[in-house]
């Protein structure tokens, strides 16, 4: 193909979680987190976490710098009375609990496996994930049975930054050993995907998700080289966008 490499984004363009129940997981946090000797209140704990995960959140979703959930745990957890060090490995124990559920309810999306097995084909393949803990990602990969097919995975907590910031598309290309116009970037989010990518000169594709729709790509004013409708579309399609030239101008 003359595109030498296509990154894909993870959740809600490959995977979705299905029935997922964040306060559930949270509960699971604090007993891990009780039951291996920290002295805290269930509800003091719970609202210091909240507080801590919406200040984070605000950091992260601004200025797309990534801070990883040992941070504002810990940071809740000194809230809530008990001074805990990031690298603690209980604490580390306790996130490994937290995410079991999610990797659970992470299921394929329909067709992803089909077209995983033609974009390995046809060249490198990565993958780029805003997520705040990388072992999460690595166990659902291995779980589903898809790890094999990249050749890159970059994730937002091992790199500092998150899409759209051109830093975590430069590492993966770097990886990759791809330049930006010899790459497609296929991914569900109108700005951390499509307006990411645009802006580092890759080829786009957009895909609708449980998560965002075509309607949501119009709002957001980015324009997509190209628009599927899902995963079988997109395997459909697949000559459409691995044959694109390499005309897209390094930005």
């Amino acid at each position: 193909m003359n595109g030498k490499a296509i990154i894909l984004d993870y959740i809600g363009t490959l995977v979705e979680p299905r029935s997922y129940n964040l306060e559930k997981s949270r509960h699971k946090l604090f007993l891990a987190l009780h039951d291996a000797g920290l002295e805290i209140d269930i509800t003091e704990f719970v609202d210091a976490y909240k507080a801590a995960h919406e200040k984070y959140r605000r950091i992260r979703y601004e200025q797309f710098v990534e801070v990883t959930n040992a941070v504002w745990v810990s940071e809740a957890l000194g809230n809530a009375g008990c001074n805990v060090n990031v690298n603690d490995m209980r604490l580390k124990s306790g996130l490994n609990v937290f995410f079991q559920n999610f990797i659970d309810s992470l299921q394929l999306r329909f067709h992803a496996k089909n077209f995983l097995r033609m974009t390995a084909g046809n060249g490198k393949v990565g993958l780029i994930s805003n997520f705040t803990y990388t072992p999460a990602i690595y166990a659902s990969l291995r779980k589903l049975g898809i790890n094999s097919y990249f050749n890159a995975v970059v994730i937002s907590d091992s790199v500092g930054w998150r899409k759209p910031h051109r830093k975590i598309f430069d590492a993966a290309l770097r990886i990759l050993q791809v330049r930006a116009n010899e790459t497609v970037h296929l991914g569900d989010s109108p700005t951390e995907d499509i307006r990411g990518a645009n802006a580092v000169g890759l080829k786009t594709v957009f895909v609708p998700s449980k998560f965002y729709s075509i309607s949501d790509l119009v709002r957001c004013g980015e324009k997509p080289d190209v628009i599927v409708e899902d995963l079988d579309d997109a395997c459909r399609n697949f000559q459409t966008f691995v044959n694109f030239q390499n005309t897209k101008p390094a930005p």
